[in-house]
């Protein structure tokens, strides 16, 4: 209650003060007004009577005057008329006039004097009067004096009633906009507000969530994405501390995003962090329906691990803008503050033509680099239009970093992927204080298969700039120091496992990337069982099956994909009880779809499905189900529940993380997982059914003995390679590949920013 009256009683001595300012205006106006009415009609009066008496001749008219007067007498508040000669006597008068008017008042003796009109307000026994002399002539000689009388009580007894009137609107506006402003102050304000705290004291008491309560409404939306906000911090900020609390009671070592955040604050110190990459966290773009612009947050892990170190230390990403309303949503200088929700660093977008980004993007990178690397058979192009693309836009990224670094003293970097192989030299000559590291997501190959790219040394020149190359595996390590032994001058440090080129040490360190485990503390868990799930989505696929296999991969060649499907075709062959049980569910989610390797493969896939499926088909039963779409997290989750088996048949993968969100997925600890032996992920989930993916007869059998492992088996399997995972997860990946790099120390000269292309 005190709350409201603090509100509501401001506004009602506001409206009591605003009501009485106007009354008094008003009162001044009116009184104003009747005044001016009153003079204009007494000399109105007086000019028409001067111009009548002055046409009646001599003395022997008296009678006639005495006349005249007594018929004037019958007008509104006139009191009466009055003729005076020069000397000042009355020669006529107004029948019961006041007796003091026998004698010329002063107004009409002024008004002699001056020979024009004058005018008074006089008060005589408590008669307020207004009075108005002219003077009267005759042959042009002055005669005498007209006098006109108004009875001015009218205007006082106007005023009363009028100022009366106001103070009574004022008194009821007032009690009507006070009672008012009081209903909807408790009713907009002062009880969403309580119902606000007290769903902030049923949160911070560690209660569900019960942001049903809140009250709605456009006043208080602001405040309640703030106060929601708040919340998920407490809430992170309770499940953070009962998680780090567990730990230390378990004496484990597992990295959180919260450890991950304040360990690398505290290392980091006042040292900038920034990021590049080709794919940014945040992608806005226009909706069909509406051109509304929609904000999408491609899948990545890398922004799961990076987001809360950047968030720390209020750094900055540096990307690719990709979306078609990109722009729409930058300031001057090409940032956006995110995250949306709660801003706490910088998104930088480099814009691309769609020149530079087939060239340098699709062409050296997808075309050129990535089956070099990767080493699936299919033959890498290399075109000297891609390679100055590559160059141009990796001097673009490396502009745009340089200009972010502007100002800052000992910048850190970290660069991701094949994309920006030139980018740390680059950053290094003109920045030698700044501590910059590059991830390197695919393998990296042997030595003499690498020396296929015409243009290996700039590209190994390039990464070296770099005070520290991090890799999936160290096998990976091995093969890049060989190629840098075969192909450039450099002292190759092979028991530190470090380049030392031109004075300039490089190291190189095996850094297995991972998934964030998923947390269980106050989540709501799957509503289905796997059987459950699995029914659901069989009937949402229209097809009947007691089992189901998983696969989700990009529609790349290099994810064994037709490998998959051969060896599914086999394992029916050879165990064709499994017939009209047996699916595997394909997700195929289409990408570089501009490049004809990309178009040609996905219609091999097409085929190759179609193909196994028209053998075995049999009513609403099929043996591949393939949904070529790009499918969310949450709708590829179900799957993970409910399938008996994933398959991981990759011909070759710098780490697969299919394979650990499979895993993690499995809360139930339940099914099995087939992993090929050339994927990352086959170094740490060594309890998985290792395949080689080329064999299909081994694949096969694969398949037959995960279904036959019995629920024991699975639980034990998936029980360590969960353990694993949850061990060796994302942000410890991301805590120890930063806090290598934030542990190198940077010898750097006196440096000489270099100016920036633009």
């Amino acid at each position: 209650m005190r709350t409201t009256l603090k509100l509501v009683l401001p506004l009602a001595f506001s409206v009591v003060l605003v009501s009485l300012l106007y009354a008094s205006y008003q009162y001044r106006t009116q009184r104003r007004s009747l005044y001016n009415d009153l003079s204009r009609r007494a000399a109105t009066l007086a000019e028409t009577l001067q111009e009548s008496v002055e046409a009646v001749p001599g003395r022997a008219t008296d009678k006639n005057l005495q006349r005249m007067v007594a018929r004037i007498g019958q007008r509104e508040h006139l009191l009466g008329v009055a003729i005076y000669d020069r000397s000042g006597k009355v020669l006529a008068i107004t029948p019961d006039h006041p007796q003091y008017f026998e004698e010329r008042p002063n107004t009409a003796a002024r008004s002699d004097k001056l020979g024009a009109g004058a005018a008074d307000f006089l008060s005589v026994a408590g008669l307020p009067l207004y009075v108005y002399a002219l003077p009267l002539h005759r042959d042009t000689e002055q005669t005498g004096t007209l006098l006109v009388i108004f009875d001015t009580s009218y205007i006082d007894e106007r005023l009363s009633h009028s100022l009366r009137d106001s103070l009574l609107t004022a008194l009821l506006q007032t009690i009507l906009i006070t009672a008012l402003a009081f209903v909807l102050v408790r009713w907009n304000i002062t009880a969403p507000l309580a119902r606000t705290a007290k769903w902030l004291v049923t949160m911070r008491a560690g209660s569900s969530d019960t942001s049903s309560e809140l009250p709605k409404g456009e006043l208080f939306d602001q405040i309640h994405t703030e106060v929601k906000h708040l919340a998920h911090a407490l809430n992170t900020a309770r499940a953070a501390a009962q998680e780090e609390a567990q730990l230390r009671e378990s004496q484990s070592s597992v990295w959180t995003a919260e450890r991950l955040r304040v360990s690398l604050r505290n290392k980091l110190g006042a040292k900038p962090l920034f990021v590049v990459s080709n794919r940014e966290p945040y992608m806005h773009v226009f909706r069909e329906k509406d051109k509304a612009i929609q904000m999408i947050v491609p899948a990545s892990g890398l922004v799961t691990a990076l987001e809360p170190v950047l968030q720390a230390c209020n750094g900055t990403w540096i990307a690719n803008g990709s979306g078609n309303a990109d722009r729409e949503v930058v300031d001057e200088h090409d940032h956006l503050q995110v995250p949306p929700d709660r801003p706490t660093y910088t998104l930088r977008r480099v814009w691309l033509t769609e020149e530079e980004e087939s060239g340098y993007y699709e062409g050296f990178s997808n075309e050129g680099l990535w089956p070099l690397c990767h080493i699936a058979h299919t033959r890498p192009t290399f075109r000297l239009d891609d390679w100055i693309h590559y160059q141009r836009v990796n001097r673009r990224f490396a502009d745009a970093v340089l200009e972010e670094m502007k100002g800052a003293q000992s910048p850190i970097l970290l660069a991701q992927d094949y994309h920006f192989a030139l980018l740390p030299k680059m950053v290094k000559e003109a920045r030698p204080d700044a501590a910059v590291a590059i991830f390197w997501h695919i393998p990296w190959p042997n030595a003499e298969v690498f020396g296929i790219c015409p243009w290996q040394r700039e590209l190994l020149e390039g990464l070296l700039g770099a005070d520290l190359i991090g890799f999936h595996i160290q096998t990976h390590c091995n093969n890049f120091l060989e190629t840098v032994d075969h192909a450039l001058e450099a002292l190759t440090e092979w028991d530190r496992f470090a380049v030392n080129r031109q004075g300039h040490v490089t190291r190189v360190r095996p850094y297995p990337i991972s998934v964030a485990f998923p947390k269980t503390n106050g989540e709501a868990k799957p509503s289905r069982s796997a059987g459950e799930e699995r029914g659901v989505l069989c009937a949402e696929l229209g097809i009947e099956a007691s089992l189901l296999a998983i696969g989700v991969d990009r529609l790349d060649y290099t994810k064994g994909i037709i490998e998959r499907f051969r060896g599914v075709e086999r394992f029916l062959e050879l165990h064709p009880a499994y017939q009209r049980r047996f699916s595997l569910v394909q997700i195929g989610a289409p990408s570089r779809t501009d490049i004809s390797r990309y178009q040609q493969f996905i219609q091999e896939v097409n085929a190759e499905a179609e193909r196994i499926n028209h053998r075995f088909q049999v009513g609403h039963w099929k043996p591949i189900v393939l949904l070529l779409r790009h499918h969310s997290h949450q709708e590829i989750a179900r799957f993970y529940r409910a399938a008996s088996v994933c398959l991981v048949t990759s011909l070759h993968d710098g780490m697969n993380l299919v394979a650990k969100e499979f895993i993690a997925a499995r809360e139930d600890e339940q099914g099995a997982l087939i992993l090929s032996s050339f994927t990352g992920a086959a170094h740490e989930l060594t309890d998985a059914l290792l395949i080689n993916p080329y064999d299909v007869q081994q694949l096969a059998e694969a398949i037959y003995q995960a279904l036959d492992l019995s629920s024991e088996q699975q639980s034990a399997r998936i029980a360590r390679m969960r353990k694993t995972i949850r061990e060796y997860n994302i942000y410890r990946w991301a805590a120890h590949l930063l806090s290598d790099l934030t542990e190198i120390r940077i010898e750097a000269p006196e440096r000489n920013e270099v100016p920036f292309l633009t």
